[in-house]
């Protein structure tokens, strides 16, 4: 790229991000009740994005082969458990993620 393409392609990312960060702001205003629908999406869409999540995490798993999906189930296990027991999201979530990765790179290598 061109120092002009860079400068534009900068200048773009600053642009959208200001948009994305200044947009709810004028589109909901302090003064104003925020909108029922609004209110609806704010209560389902953290589930449904976790959902999605893990669809997308489990849906190349295979229980017929390798090592037949025992270190995901035990690192959801893990997250359940934790999560049940701290109610952390931040903290289910590392160690799920850090025992599936000491899983797959240490005990269940292929």
């Amino acid at each position: 790229m061109t120092l002009t393409e860079q400068l534009i392609t900068i200048a773009m990312v600053v642009l959208g991000t200001m948009i994305t960060r200044f947009l709810p702001f004028l589109v909901f205003p302090a003064g104003k009740p925020t909108p029922k629908y609004i209110q609806y999406l704010g209560k389902v869409l953290p589930g449904a994005v976790f959902g999605l999540l893990v669809v997308y995490c489990l849906k190349d798993v295979s229980l017929l082969a390798g090592s037949h999906g025992l270190p995901e189930a035990i690192s959801i296990a893990l997250v359940v458990a934790v999560h049940l027991w701290k109610r952390q999201m931040l903290l289910s979530i590392a160690s799920g993620t850090l025992c599936y990765m000491l899983l797959a790179q240490l005990v269940f290598t292929a």
